[in-house]
């Protein structure tokens, strides 16, 4: 990390978490942060998911860009993939503030945004004039008021379908009333076969990617396995934020929301592994959750990623994080002689 980072992020560290993540957006926006460049790549790293094809397995996920104001200097941040929104099909305002806590104790973040966003007609706006270059892709989302939200989602991938490289379906905010209640067998299939009937319907190739909770039994995490392949998802991000508050030292790890950040680690790791053995790696998976060094990405990978993505760790380590992790793998499997198709899932007994 450079001095002039250090004290951009002690800068924003300053300031009220939602003003200092506006400012990042909007340093991005006036090239204030200069951007990384190409992204780090290797035949080591470059990697197949889904049918896309990533320079590298370091992605940034949902939650940063919810709006897509930044998708062109994301892409030259080092990351081999790039999620935005969750967007809805209507712009929403989201939750009171404040809503956003930053527990430097902890290396966390508490957020209950509740799906803000100007809207998909904007964020897909916004991603139609982005540069070629690395895969982009959407959260969908539901809006809160919604009396159909299944219908919500395959809106948003409608308007998407001829933009994004990818798009996922987020049930697992905790920050939108009931919304975590599609993680059930029956509800969770209805929705998957809606959305992915409606990327048909568009003769669209759009991966559909669905992103679940840590918060889930074995049972639980089988009975979504089993949906998963039954429905035909192409991919499987594990996982979303925590209602968990275990361990937390910060002055307001007790503030409502969904929690990220180191202590969501070995949580999500664990859901990742169970996954990779319930699928039987028949499903790629994309580790998400507590990654902060080049150590939680390989064990990530052991657990059953064949992606990763991080994003609360950048509000403590800055924008230079992803080619700093994409580097230190890369030089990681040279020295084990190994692929990354040799590396997924070869811990996930260990994790499980």
């Amino acid at each position: 990390m450079s001095i002039i980072e250090k004290l951009g992020l002690a800068a924003l560290h300053r300031m009220d978490p939602e003003r200092a993540h506006d400012l990042s957006i909007r340093a991005l926006q006036t090239g204030l942060v200069p951007p990384a460049g190409a992204p780090v790549t290797s035949p080591r790293l470059q990697t197949r998911l889904a049918g896309l094809d990533l320079p590298n397995p370091i992605g940034l996920a949902a939650g940063y860009d919810k709006n897509g104001k930044v998708i062109a200097p994301l892409m030259k941040s080092g990351f081999g993939f790039v999620e935005i929104g969750a967007a809805t099909p209507r712009p929403q305002p989201g939750n009171p503030k404040p809503r956003l806590f930053r527990l430097s104790q902890d290396k966390a973040i508490i957020n209950r945004f509740g799906f803000n966003n100007e809207g998909a007609d904007a964020v897909v706006g916004r991603m139609q004039a982005r540069p070629r270059g690395i895969p982009v892709g959407l959260n969908l989302g539901a809006n809160k008021d919604s009396q159909d939200r299944a219908d919500d989602y395959a809106q948003v991938l409608a308007a998407a379908a001829d933009t994004a490289d990818f798009v996922t379906v987020n049930v697992s905010s905790p920050n939108t009333e009931k919304l975590r209640d599609l993680q059930g067998a029956d509800a969770l299939s209805a929705l998957l076969r809606h959305v992915i009937g409606t990327r048909d319907a568009t003769n669209a190739a759009l991966p559909v990617f669905l992103k679940i909770a840590p918060d889930l039994s074995d049972a639980e995490i089988a009975q979504i396995a089993g949906v998963a392949l039954d429905c035909g998802v192409n991919a499987i991000i594990a996982t979303n934020t925590t209602l968990s508050r275990d361990g937390l030292t910060s002055a307001d790890a007790g503030q409502a929301g969904g929690l990220s950040g180191q202590p969501l680690f070995e949580r999500s790791t664990r859901v990742l592994a169970r996954l990779w053995q319930e699928t039987e790696g028949k499903v790629p998976l994309i580790g998400v959750g507590g990654i902060s060094s080049p150590e939680d990405v390989w064990q990530k990978l052991r657990a059953g990623a064949t992606a990763v993505q991080v994003y609360s760790a950048l509000v403590y380590q800055g924008m230079s994080l992803a080619p700093r992790l994409a580097q230190a793998l890369d030089q990681r499997l040279m020295a084990e002689g190994m692929t990354l198709e040799q590396l997924t899932g070869s811990g996930a007994a260990d994790w499980a």
